[in-house]
């Protein structure tokens, strides 16, 4: 059988591709490398309770020896939701400099496990490589993508409130969760003590927040904070709770796990692709499965892999890398660093439920004269919360007896934090190239990474440690703290770039719909076609890109573009 299009990967992306294809009429193969995970069926840890396992979900000794690159993220994985992060041992990576690649592999991705932030950009953003003599420029602008994050938002449900910032500008909300006592101080203080317009809101999410019917399928959040495990609600947005289910109510999707696409096979003569080469991961049969459209949604480094194994005579390197610009400049975002403090007083004070989400504090640096940074271009946000310290503080010799019962049933005082996520430039020699001796267990080569923060990433940082205690210190908390572990590219979760798109084929690989220059009928739209990072949560962006060019892509296919 030949189909209309293949979609490679069912995270953020490839959900979207699925769903748009498919309600547009089209006959597609959705493939995943991964095992099978039906929503609420397969989520078998989303009602369970610290005591429910040995260790309080902490994973043995045994176990973290097969994640001890996705163990680097800090939080994850446990022993809840470790089926949801790949074995490092059986998909291993190369380093020529630390990267750390955090992936999960099965229907679904990383939608299961995403924070959910959800912000738009930009003119600012999509401008700033050209005003800044960066890379090169993009080939789109906000307006051209500001009507699909209308439909995005609009489908998923993002809750937020509306602010009228240039830098962030407003969308479709959900109603906003609330602050609690203490972050609403902090917010009264930063609008108090600074005049650069930096504000505090809650954070824009991916979470119904309202009873209604327009979601086919999904409630509103119910306040659990077990999001990872998968939600039986359809609370937040991922692929399992919404888009795979609306591609499949269509009739015209065809879903199968276990298949590890590695390459795209490439038509010398009819100089289009013709299909894809996969191998089954758990019986390692070689398959070969023909459509007219293409779109790789593995994920951004997946993806690229995929490209630079795609070799043919038109493309001895890979598809769309005649000009050696495939696997280059590859970003991530900061994280891993901030400040904390101690907050008095607000004891007569609590908060109900377990709200998944924080407050934001949205960019304020480098965006005109007055906020102009010397040491740096670009900017920074920061995620945090407040929350009351719990029975902890009274272990050891701080209590016994009747005290020590009494003691354990009262909440603490407050703390509150924030972590900064910031900018990374798409640095040309940032990169990731396949490994020529280092091969998994399929008979792959494994991805080699090359990627690593420079001067301008290094300078920055020391920003956001500095104005996370001011705005902690002017607040008048006790015991402020910057803190800053010890990381590297990769770790924010947020890696993109390696497959950028841009009006010029020999500076970039694809063109402003998402397609491969030279080879048209072949999407990507993952974080690979990022041409910069700006500071936000990308996977918003990433659904609007997509949505836009499978609409793109049903428009080529009827007018018999492909053909």
């Amino acid at each position: 059988m030949v189909y209309d299009a293949i979609v490679v990967g069912t995270g953020i992306s490839g959900g979207w591709a699925a769903k748009e294809l498919c309600e547009n009429g089209l006959k597609i193969l959705v493939l995943e490398r991964g095992p099978m995970v039906k929503h609420i069926e397969d989520y078998k840890t989303m009602h369970d309770d610290p005591w429910d396992y040995p260790l309080k979900g902490e994973l043995s000794e045994h176990e973290k020896k097969n994640y001890q690159k996705q163990l680097r993220v800090g939080w994850a994985p446990r022993d809840d939701v470790k089926h949801f992060f790949v074995n490092d041992l059986e998909h291993p990576y190369q380093e020529t400099k630390r990267f750390d690649w955090i992936r999960g592999y099965h229907v679904g991705g990383r939608s299961l496990t995403w924070g959910r932030q959800s912000y738009r950009w930009s003119d600012i953003d999509f401008n700033a490589n050209k005003k800044d003599g960066i890379a090169i420029d993009w080939p789109v602008r906000y307006k051209d993508i500001a009507p699909w994050y209308d439909k995005v938002e609009s489908y998923i449900g993002v809750s937020g409130e509306k602010l009228g910032l240039k830098q962030l500008p407003d969308g479709q909300f959900q109603p906003p969760m609330e602050l609690n006592c203490v972050e609403k101080d902090l917010q009264d203080s930063i609008s108090a003590n600074f005049d650069d317009n930096r504000l505090l809101t809650i954070g824009r999410v991916a979470h119904i927040t309202e009873n209604t019917t327009e979601f086919k399928g999904r409630g509103p959040c119910q306040y659990r904070n077990r999001c990872w495990r998968g939600c039986p609600f359809g609370g937040y947005f991922s692929s399992n709770s919404s888009t795979l289910p609306a591609a499949e109510r269509t009739g015209n999707m065809t879903l199968r796990p276990n298949s590890i696409v590695h390459e795209v096979v490439y038509d010398d003569t009819l100089k289009k692709a013709t299909g894809v080469k996969v191998i089954d991961s758990e019986t390692h049969e070689k398959l070969e499965f023909k459509a007219s459209i293409i779109f790789l949604c593995a994920s951004a480094m997946a993806s690229v892999g995929i490209l630079l194994q795609s070799k043919s005579i038109t493309f001895p390197n890979g598809i769309g890398n005649n000009h050696d610009e495939l696997g280059r400049n590859i970003m991530d975002h900061h994280y891993q660093l901030g400040a904390s403090a101690k907050v008095d007083g607000h004891l007569d004070k609590y908060y109900k439920g377990r709200r998944p989400n924080g407050f934001y504090i949205p960019r304020f640096v480098n965006l005109d004269e007055n906020t102009k940074q010397k040491d740096f271009i670009r900017g920074f946000g920061y995620q945090g919360g407040a929350s009351r310290r719990n029975w902890s503080e009274v272990i050891a010799e701080m209590g016994y007896g009747k005290k020590l019962k009494e003691a354990v049933l009262k909440p603490g005082g407050w703390e509150i934090g924030m972590t900064g996520f910031g900018e990374m430039l798409p640095h040309h020699e940032n990169r990731v190239t396949l490994s020529a001796t280092k091969k998994d267990k399929w008979g792959l080569p494994q991805l080699d990474f090359d990627v690593e923060f420079k001067t301008n990433e290094l300078n920055m940082r020391e920003a956001i440690k500095k104005e996370a205690v001011s705005m902690l210190t002017k607040a008048g908390y006790k015991k402020v703290k910057p803190y800053d572990r010890e990381t590297g590219p990769g770790l924010g979760i947020h890696e993109m770039g390696g497959a950028r798109m841009g009006d010029n084929p020999k500076t970039s690989v694809l063109n402003k719909n998402n397609q491969v220059h030279e080879a048209l009928n072949v999407y990507v739209t993952d974080g690979a076609f990022m041409t910069s990072s700006n500071c936000v949560n990308p996977s918003l962006t990433y659904m609007a890109f997509t949505a836009r060019a499978a609409n793109h892509a049903v428009q080529q296919f009827k007018n018999n573009k492909f053909s």
